[in-house]
């Protein structure tokens, strides 16, 4: 799971973030983050743990302190730095979200949209995209495409939806 270590200025992405570890946990399904306790890392960490379910985070020895390491997770990794973070997480996951978030989600998401390219990893990549958060990255991959920058078959690993039962 790639999120935001804020929880955004609108109460759904909490809302839809408690309502997916819910689901998580129903379906037995193993959350990986950022192993943060801050913003929507700390909410879904939460969320599924008060549901019955496991979280493992991954969190980089710089960030231990910034992003307030979460405790509680059923397991917590502590890696040197964020390729490690990165590498770990793919690693560890069958699939990938990307909630709502900034820079930081950004970053996770294109490098495994680019490794999943490089046919480094054949797993599924999805954002989730309520209220519209993510319209302007699905056009902007859109335009990509058009413009001869990338195939279809690369257009086609970024999934997108508002459905949090389609995430499953």
């Amino acid at each position: 799971m790639y999120c935001g270590s804020s929880k955004g200025n609108s109460p759904v992405f909490e809302e839809d973030a408690r309502a997916l570890m819910k689901l998580f946990a129903e379906y037995n399904i193993r959350l990986v983050n950022g192993g943060g306790s801050i913003g929507l890392m700390g909410v879904m960490a939460d969320a599924i743990l008060e549901a019955g379910g496991q979280c493992v985070g991954v969190i980089p020895q710089s960030l231990k302190e910034r992003e307030i390491a979460h405790l509680g997770m059923t397991e917590l990794i502590v890696v040197p730095d964020m390729h490690s973070r990165k590498l770990t997480m793919v690693n560890m996951s069958d699939a990938f979200i990307a909630f709502p978030g900034g820079f930081g989600t950004m970053d996770e998401l294109f490098e495994t949209l680019t490794w999943s390219q490089l046919r480094l990893h054949i797993k599924p990549i999805a954002v989730y995209n309520p209220n519209h958060y993510y319209d302007a990255l699905i056009k902007q991959a859109d335009h990509m495409m058009k413009a001869g920058f990338m195939g279809s078959s690369s257009r086609d690993l970024l999934m997108s939806t508002d459905d949090l039962n389609q995430l499953i």
